[in-house]
């Protein structure tokens, strides 16, 4: 499918609206469709995503479209194709989202009365040891940061779009943690509402400080976990034992390291995860455990710019594909990380 759209270049442009709301909705439902586990009110069935983590990436992948020729297409549109273009993409994404929770999260139907519940943070006694709490906030991040180019090529000028996509991720959000409140199987977390703050304001805040962008990158590493092959449950939705949450800080960002010979290869990697809460049979793993993580990691996309794309004249759409997988996940095995436990 991505092929499809990333060939022909006039279907690029057409297509920018649709891989926007697929990464809107594929970030939200990543972001909820675990984190749901953990606000069950009576009713014991776990919920696990059915969103595959490859249709995610190529949502990301696809949306990174030539800035030059975004600004060139937003000029020529009329004030009606602006405003349609903007709000497809608020009410088609945030009403996708809210529709599946309507057939998925809120099937049972509504008590009748706002609940509440106090899920804690990264404590040991948490149902995931905080990687639920992390995964709200990349979600977010994610979101904002990656909808705010559909917002441009929608017609918005920069500062307009990066503001228009974090009201739209907080905004759907807020909205389905609202209606957890009101469901007969959830309850509203602040934790969770607290994370989604977190992340959308993180987002907004790499968007418009290039800087910050240039030096730091917060990504998601995967690696399956024992129980999910065991339960057949391998995925990076509800496989909280399998993630990893990366503050990554690039040489590349620092002016008197990006062109060194051999620095400009590396990163500085702070993580977190917690290893044996879920998923699991119903019973937590006694030895079950939460983790710091420190080290260095290699700059792929640095690498793949001075070798596999050394000989391109300009970022072309391969390159571009690859450096905004790469500033999401980081890839299994490019990191070398010292491990404390708490």
């Amino acid at each position: 499918m991505r092929n499809k759209f990333l060939c022909v270049g006039a279907n690029i442009r057409i297509s920018a609206v649709f891989h926007a709301m697929a990464l809107y909705i594929f970030s939200t439902l990543f972001c909820l469709s675990g984190a749901h586990g953990g606000t069950e009110s009576d009713d014991p069935i776990s919920t696990h995503s059915v969103v595959y983590t490859q249709a995610k990436r190529n949502a990301v992948a696809a949306l990174n479209i030539p800035a030059e020729g975004d600004s060139a297409r937003a000029a020529e549109l009329s004030e009606e194709d602006k405003r349609f273009r903007t709000q497809a993409l608020i009410w088609g994404g945030a009403g996708t989202v809210l529709a599946y929770g309507a057939t998925v999260w809120w099937k049972e139907g509504t008590s009748g009365h706002f609940r509440t519940t106090n899920e804690g943070w990264f404590g040991q006694d948490t149902y995931a040891g905080g990687a639920d709490k992390l995964g709200h906030a990349y979600s977010t991040y994610v979101g904002t940061r990656l909808l705010a180019s559909a917002f441009e090529w929608a017609g918005n000028d920069r500062d307009d779009a990066v503001i228009l996509s974090a009201a739209t991720v907080f905004g759907t959000m807020l909205a389905v943690e609202t209606l957890d409140g009101f469901s007969k199987r959830y309850k509203f977390s602040k934790e969770d509402l607290i994370m989604n703050t977190l992340g959308t304001g993180l987002g907004l805040l790499f968007e418009k400080n290039k800087r910050l962008d240039d030096l730091f990158d917060f990504r998601l590493h995967y690696w399956p976990s024992g129980d999910a092959k065991r339960l057949n449950q391998v995925g990076p939705v509800g496989d909280y034992s399998g993630q990893t949450y990366l503050l990554v800080a690039k040489a590349t960002g620092i002016p008197q390291l990006k062109n060194h010979d051999v620095l400009r290869y590396f990163e500085l990697v702070a993580g977190y995860g917690s290893r044996g809460f879920e998923p699991n049979d119903g019973v937590p793993a006694p030895d079950r455990s939460r983790h710091i993580y420190f080290g260095i990691s290699l700059n792929i996309s640095e690498i793949l710019r001075n070798t596999v794309f050394r000989d391109a004249k300009e970022k072309n759409l391969n390159r571009q594909v690859t450096d905004t997988v790469l500033e999401y996940v980081q890839v299994p095995g490019t990191a070398v990380l010292a491990d404390h436990r708490l």
